[in-house]
């Protein structure tokens, strides 16, 4: 969950149920809505890869702002609060990791010119000079009695306006691309990422017809940066483009191409000749998603044979049991997968998502609340208070399950269906504890609705 002021509506993908546990956050999809993808795997990988970066821009680090977008464009970007996003169509396309490494430099750079706050101020400026020119506009069609004079008026402002904004960010932008340079120099990283990344860029832009042009462009023009990138990347050549963290690269795109790619994309990605560990991980996720799982259970079991402490392999195995309705047989891999990684948050929530479908006694609906509280205080998700109501309501315990149902509303913006829950829980309780708690969540409302 993203602090109130923060807050984005979103669709949560999970690599649950299905190919997918689709969760609906918000009543219908719209054009300001981010389709979120959590699976422990990559975003681990990626706060590897950002962290450093943030240490040496002496930004605070947290792994709870690190979002993996389901989309396929080429893109990464930051928002309010050191935010970072990616996106799966940049991890999908990338040769290595020093290619990531230099796009959230990038990235990383705006944070540290502060290009946030200042391009909303910006904003704001910009609409009171198109406020004035509207006020002007209208004063001109009075006076002469021509509503073409006033529209020139008006155009020529917002023309001004816009070109204003525009400068502005293309310097922010060149200004992001040299602090990409010193953070990756600064973290021992080659630039040679940088320029390969743009290159790729440039590609697309030819193959999508995209004609680049200095007017209306918030970025400098690609062939520039190549250039640019090209003189950092000649003038450090003792950097390695070698990382660490490759192999993890690896895995993550087999994974996500199995989920998210077509039949098709995968066979060409992973040819059936393809033996490598990378090519067996998206053939087992192809596999279960035909429906053939058999085959998909092997296929995970050879990968569990190979690097028997993989905690990734043992969800996947977990996933594929849990989706074919062998609910019980999935905690054990579940349970294996939290084992090897404690205290994860989504393992704990699929570890309780499990006990919850398995028809709990009263001691495991007491397990699932246990698991699901601990990940909410390391890491706020929706569907854990979803799953934690649902856990209290089954235990009979009225007061908390609304409770949680208005934290679950509250989180995925439905700020009117939790303030009735939150209400009817507080008429529910005598817990002062869980009082406190009501009281809390019923300001934070209030709030919201006020702004609203």
């Amino acid at each position: 969950m993203v602090e109130k002021t923060h807050r984005i509506k979103f669709t949560l993908f999970r690599f649950l149920v299905g190919a997918f546990l689709f969760l609906q956050t918000a009543p219908a999809q719209s054009s300001d809505q981010l389709a979120l993808i959590s699976d422990v795997e990559t975003q681990s990988y990626l706060a590897s890869v950002i962290k450093p970066l943030y240490q040496a821009a002496h930004l605070s680090f947290n792994e709870n702002n690190v979002f993996l977008v389901k989309d396929n464009t080429l893109n990464a970007f930051v928002s309010d609060g050191n935010l970072m996003f990616v996106n799966t169509g940049t991890l999908l396309s990338i040769n290595n990791t020093n290619e990531l490494s230099g796009i959230l430099a990038h990235e990383t750079g705006h944070i540290m010119g502060g290009h946030i706050v200042r391009q909303k101020l910006k904003m704001r400026k910009m609409q009171y000079l198109l406020l004035g020119s509207a006020l002007a506009a209208g004063a001109t069609a009075v006076s002469t009695g021509r509503g073409d004079a006033a529209m020139a008026v008006l155009l020529g402002s917002q023309s001004s306006a816009l070109s204003h904004m525009l400068h502005y960010q293309v310097q922010e932008e060149r200004s992001a691309d040299e602090s990409a340079l010193k953070l990756l120099a600064k973290t021992n990283q080659s630039p040679a990422g940088l320029l390969n990344f743009m290159n790729k860029i440039k590609k697309n832009n030819m193959l999508s017809g995209i004609s680049e042009t200095d007017y209306f462009s918030t970025h400098p023009l690609t062939s520039e940066r190549i250039s640019h990138f090209s003189q950092a990347a000649s003038k450090l050549k003792n950097l390695s483009s070698a990382h660490r963290l490759d192999n993890d690269l690896k895995l993550i795109q087999a994974k996500l191409s199995g989920f998210l790619e077509t039949p098709a994309q995968i066979q060409r990605r992973y040819p059936q000749a393809n033996a490598t560990l990378a090519a067996q991980y998206a053939h087992s996720i192809l596999a279960f998603r035909q429906g053939k799982l058999t085959a998909a259970i092997n296929l995970v079991d050879q990968l569990i044979d190979k690097q028997p402490k993989n905690p990734y392999f043992y969800e996947l195995k977990g996933q594929f049991l849990f989706e074919s309705g062998r609910v019980k047989e999935s905690q054990n891999f579940y349970q294996k997968a939290l084992s090897l990684r404690p205290e994860t948050p989504l393992f704990q929530i699929m570890l309780a998502h499990s006990i919850l479908e398995g028809s709990p006694d009263n001691m495991q609906l007491n397990r699932a609340i246990t698991l699901l509280n601990k990940s909410l205080v390391k890491s706020p998700s929706p569907l854990a208070w979803q799953l934690l109501a649902q856990a209290h309501g089954e235990k009979g315990n009225t007061a908390m399950s609304l409770y949680a149902s208005a934290e679950f509303n509250y989180a995925i913006g439905n700020l009117t269906v939790a303030k009735r829950l939150i209400d009817n829980a507080a008429q529910n309780t005598a817990d002062k504890t869980l009082a406190l708690k009501i009281a809390d969540l019923q300001q934070r409302l209030k709030e919201d609705l006020d702004e609203e």
